[in-house]
């Protein structure tokens, strides 16, 4: 029971990878306001939880929009008093050709990837420097972000991006006991990557370690991240891919 009593936000946690961290959170004693979008899947994953642990609450809406996310913060905090561990994994993939790539898919993944998790980030860590208690702020990145990906230009961009960020807010928020890390996922076998039938033949070809990664793979290193135990990590990025970046042969 590492997050016993611990309050965390999650967002675009309705399934795949955001929905096995809240369920792993919830497993461990934490109180967790799952986010998505859509409402009806935002309260199907929370039920799920509660059924399993009895400590989650969902929270539609657009993690995107600053006014949403102020009331997530806000919600948190009038539930439950504090607000301890906040995991912006909310995030889209736009494919595109850069040189026929649309301005409006560009800024539409930065406003969400880049701009959903700055101001997550930035009111959560408000509301954690008020507590005088510390906390925990996890951004989820990408090996995009570390390796060229064909039609991946701006989300890989997004994505390394985030990673400077979690750095450049050591300096900001060491002094409050707030730590600031990132994880980068390789290829992961989720409800999205499901509708690929031959995404987990070819990433098992490619990855070193044989396959592609679970949720559980995932979430398992974000809840490590974001536990007591890492309380002296801050500002790194931890890579779950497999080896996959050690070699980073094409899928296509």
């Amino acid at each position: 029971m590492r997050f016993k009593n611990k309050v965390a936000i999650v967002t675009g946690a309705g399934q795949g990878i955001g929905l096995e961290i809240c369920r792993q959170l919830a497993s461990e004693g934490a109180h967790v306001i799952l986010n998505d979008i859509e409402v009806a899947l935002a309260e199907e994953a929370a039920n799920k939880i509660k059924l399993e642990h009895g400590r989650c609450i969902p929270l539609a809406g657009d993690s995107g929009e600053v006014s949403f996310l102020e009331r997530l913060v806000t919600e948190a905090v009038k539930r439950f008093g504090h607000l301890d561990i906040v995991i912006a994994n909310a995030g889209i993939t736009l494919f595109g050709d850069f040189l026929d790539y649309k301005p409006e898919d560009f800024y539409k993944v930065m406003r969400l990837n880049l701009g959903g998790s700055f101001f997550l980030a930035q009111l959560a860590s408000r509301q954690m420097k008020e507590q005088e208690t510390g906390g925990r702020i996890l951004f989820m990145s990408s090996v995009t972000g570390h390796q060229a990906h064909k039609n991946l230009a701006a989300y890989g961009m997004s994505k390394a991006a985030l990673e400077m960020l979690a750095k450049n807010l050591v300096l900001e928020l060491s002094p409050y006991g707030i730590t600031v890390n990132a994880i980068a996922p390789g290829a992961t076998v989720t409800e999205r990557t499901k509708s690929d039938p031959d995404y987990e033949t070819t990433w098992s070809r490619i990855t070193p370690i044989g396959k592609p990664a679970t949720t559980k793979d995932i979430a398992t290193a974000a809840l490590f991240l974001v536990s007591p135990e890492a309380g002296h990590i801050t500002g790194q990025t931890l890579v779950v891919d497999g080896g996959w970046t050690s070699v980073s042969p094409s899928p296509y």
